[in-house]
C-alpha cells in the first residue's frame, strides 16, 4: 500500500501535516510529493521538504491519493493536469481517495462525485454535488471531509479504511478515544 499526498504552494499546513503524520504512524508508505518543486510553502509560510516532485511520480506504484486543502494550494492543485488524470484513472479503479476542506472541488470537478456523498469547506458547498454537512464523509472509495479543525478525524478514517487491524491502537494513542 503506498499514498500519494501532493503538496502545492498555499496547502493549509494542519491538514497536510496531519494526514502524513498519522497514516506513516500506521505503518503505511506515504509520499509527500510537491507539485513543481521539492520544497513547498505553505498558507501559512511553513516549508516543507518534500520526498519527491510530481514529475518523479509512477503512477502505478500508488494505490491511493489523499489532497489536503487550502487555499490557494487547492487551486494549485486542480490546476496539474497530470494529477488530475491520476486521480481519475485511480478513482476509476475504485482506489481510495480522499480530500479536505476545499479539494472536494478538485474530485467534482473531474466527475468524480456526481452520484457520490461529499463534504467540504462549508463556504464551498455549492461547488460539490451531493454535499452533507458532516465532519467526514466515507462513500464508496471517496472520503472527504471539512477543514483543519476536521485533519485528525478524517487522517483516522483512511487508517480505518486502509489498514482497519491497526485503526483502533492509532486512534488510542492519539487519544482520539478521549477528546473526539
Amino acid at each position: 500500500m503506498k499514498i500519494l499526498v501532493p503538496f502545492a504552494e498555499g496547502f493549509e499546513e494542519i491538514e497536510a501535516i496531519t494526514i502524513v503524520d498519522v497514516l506513516r504512524r500506521a505503518g503505511l508508505k506515504v509520499d509527500i510529493v510537491g507539485l513543481e518543486d521539492e520544497i513547498v510553502v505553505g498558507r501559512n509560510g511553513i516549508k516543507v521538504l518534500c520526498d519527491k516532485t510530481l514529475n518523479e511520480v509512477d503512477e502505478e506504484e500508488y494505490d491511493s491519493i489523499i489532497l489536503p486543502g487550502g487555499n490557494p494550494g487547492y487551486k494549485n492543485l486542480m490546476s496539474s493536469e497530470k494529477l488530475l488524470e491520476m486521480l481519475k484513472r485511480l478513482g476509476e479503479k475504485g482506489k481510495v481517495l480522499g480530500a479536505i476542506c476545499a479539494s472536494p472541488i478538485i474530485l467534482a470537478k473531474i466527475g468524480l462525485l456526481k452520484e457520490r456523498k461529499a463534504t467540504c469547506y462549508p463556504t464551498l458547498r455549492n461547488e460539490i454535488p451531493n454535499y452533507v454537512d458532516e465532519r467526514v464523509v466515507v462513500d464508496e472509495n471517496i472520503i472527504t471531509s471539512q477543514g483543519p479543525a476536521t485533519a485528525l478525524e478524517f487522517s483516522l478514517e483512511i487508517v480505518k479504511i486502509l489498514k482497519p487491524e491497526i485503526y483502533e491502537q492509532i486512534r488510542k494513542g492519539l487519544l482520539s478515544d478521549k477528546y473526539g
